[in-house]
């Protein structure tokens, strides 16, 4: 097992555009016996209710989503680029129809209780504290709905907070 370090989120050096939009993300819930994971690349970090958060989205649909809602913390779990391959398989296969980590050669490690990555090269541990469903009325721009939404499958908006940080020891 690789040495992990827990650092201050707010130390954290990556640019988050690039973090979350270019390299990806695992969103991962579930317990000892049972865990699901997700690719994400929409999201953010900030800071709501004076506390370092992350702003993630789920839509309906997805298995992960389930786990989620039934667990108080789930992680962020970002990789090298050299796992491109692996995040793109699973966020297009559902964990529902096939054991998807274990195809896709990644090991499931716990931190605090939450399930992650240990092939990561970055973690946050996160626990919920809001969500809520986007819905039409919301929407300023109605453009993103016909754009994203044709199916109008919204998705939940989850704000949590980051508990802990490890970064791998290079």
């Amino acid at each position: 097992m690789s040495k992990w370090n827990m650092i201050d989120p707010e130390t954290l050096e990556s640019n988050t555009f690039h973090l979350i939009g270019k390299e990806w993300m695992l969103v991962t819930a579930g317990t000892e016996n049972k865990v699901n994971t997700m690719t994400a690349s929409w999201g953010g970090l900030g800071i709501m209710w004076a506390k370092n958060v992350a702003f993630v989205v789920i839509r309906p649909q997805r298995y992960t989503k389930e786990f989620i809602d039934t667990n108080d913390t789930f992680s962020l779990t970002f990789f090298n680029e050299g796992f491109k391959k692996e995040l793109g398989y699973l966020g297009s296969i559902s964990g529902r129809d096939e054991d998807k980590i274990a195809k896709a050669n990644l090991t499931v490690t716990h931190m605090n209780g939450t399930p992650c990555f240990e092939e990561g090269k970055l973690v946050l541990i996160c626990k919920k504290l809001f969500a809520q469903v986007l819905s039409a009325d919301s929407f300023i721009d109605k453009s993103l709905i016909d754009n994203y939404y044709p199916n109008e499958d919204f998705h939940t908006l989850y704000i949590v907070e980051v508990q802990n940080a490890y970064k791998k020891e290079s």
